[in-house]
């Protein structure tokens, strides 16, 4: 495995990464082993264990499985320990609709209020994106498209609505880079992407609203069709009945 220390170098350096502290990268780590099936619903997240893993002490892995738990991957258990979980399918759904009717929401602000400069940067990330799926970089696509929603959540200008929307793309962040394991995700993700930056261009909110909310959905749908098959690959005795 990969030194963390240079996972985080690498993160810090990014063009236009957010930044990232030891405990969130921590989490992004376990998030995606969960995701991935590595670490099976009803595995127990011992402290001592992950420090040895990533190196670190144990106060940033604490950290890190309270960020875990805030994602619904994971749950604490009074007096037990902190499990592995995965939230049910009628869970995941509520989250991408609310999820979708933010981004919505600020992509109709983002149509009406961004500044020339802000859609000129929009989409600079938009072409810059277009190179990352003519390379097959899933990681740079998924980095890009990070800042690609942020620039359109500070469009709105309404920092409530930045911080409200943050907090509920945290909880299905893991499902939304699943997407980006496949090659022809990213295109079809970027020509969905395309239909939106023309929307802002020419300040159209209600076609932007629309276009970003299939957008997301069409996002659930996969993430919907994985979280099930990760649901039937684990052992039923193994399904924690936390959600």
């Amino acid at each position: 495995m990969t030194e963390l220390s240079q996972t985080l170098t690498t993160a810090s350096i990014s063009i236009q990464a957010e930044p990232v502290g030891i405990a969130q990268q921590l989490c992004q780590e376990l998030e995606d082993d969960i995701v991935k099936g590595i670490l099976p619903p009803g595995q127990r997240l011992e402290e001592p264990l992950l420090a040895k893993r990533f190196g670190v002490s144990r106060t940033p892995v604490r950290e890190a499985l309270q960020l875990l738990t805030a994602t619904e991957l994971a749950e604490k258990i009074p007096n037990k320990g902190v499990y592995v979980s995965l939230a049910t399918p009628e869970r995941l759904t509520a989250m991408f609709e609310s999820m979708a009717e933010l981004e919505a929401m600020c992509g109709r602000l983002a149509a009406k209020r961004m500044t020339s400069g802000e859609r000129h940067n929009l989409e600079k990330l938009h072409h810059e994106l277009a190179e990352t799926v003519r390379l097959g970089d899933s990681d740079g696509y998924e980095t890009l498209n990070r800042s690609f929603h942020n620039t359109l959540y500070r469009g709105s200008h309404n920092e409530v609505l930045v911080d409200v929307t943050l907090s509920v793309r945290r909880r299905v962040a893991p499902f939304r880079r699943v997407q980006f394991t496949s090659l022809a995700r990213l295109a079809s993700s970027h020509a969905e992407h395309q239909g939106i930056v023309d929307a802002i261009l020419r300040g159209d909110s209600k076609a932007t609203e629309e276009l970003l909310y299939a957008h997301i959905m069409e996002v659930h749908d996969i993430s919907q069709d994985y979280l099930i098959s990760l649901r039937k690959a684990a052992p039923a005795n193994d399904m924690p009945a936390f959600k």
